[in-house]
C-alpha cells in the first residue's frame, strides 16, 4: 500500500505503458466536472432571473391594485357629480321614465 501511495502521488501511473488508458480517464473526469460547473452556474442564474421576475411581478401587481383604487374612485357617483357641477351639470331632480313602443307591425 505505501509503494501504491508514493507511485501515485509521484505520478508514476501517469507515464506508465498504460497510461494512455488513466489520461483517458483522467480527461474524463475532467470534461465531466467542467459540465457539472457550467449547470451549477446556469442553475445560479436562472435562480436569480426568477428571483427578480419575482419582484417585478409584486411591484406590477401593487400597481395594478393602486390604479384598480384610483379607477374605482373616478366611477363613484359623487365624484363623477362633482366633475359634473364644475362643468355646469347636475343631477336631476326627476327620475328617469320608462319609454315603451309598440310595434305597428304585424307578420
Amino acid at each position: 500500500m505505501a509503494l501504491g501511495f508514493k507511485q501515485i502521488v509521484r505520478g508514476d501511473f501517469l507515464v506508465r505503458g498504460s497510461a494512455f488508458d488513466n489520461w483517458r480517464f483522467i480527461l474524463y473526469c475532467t470534461f465531466l466536472a467542467i459540465i457539472m460547473i457550467a449547470s451549477s452556474h446556469s442553475a445560479d442564474r436562472k435562480v436569480l432571473e426568477i428571483a427578480e421576475i419575482n419582484l417585478q411581478v409584486k411591484e406590477l401587481r401593487s400597481e395594478f391594485v393602486d390604479a384598480r383604487k384610483q379607477l374605482m374612485q373616478l366611477k363613484m357617483e359623487s365624484s363623477v357629480a362633482r366633475k359634473m357641477k364644475s362643468r355646469g351639470i347636475g343631477t336631476s331632480s326627476t327620475p328617469p321614465s320608462k319609454i315603451i313602443v309598440k310595434s305597428t307591425l304585424t307578420n
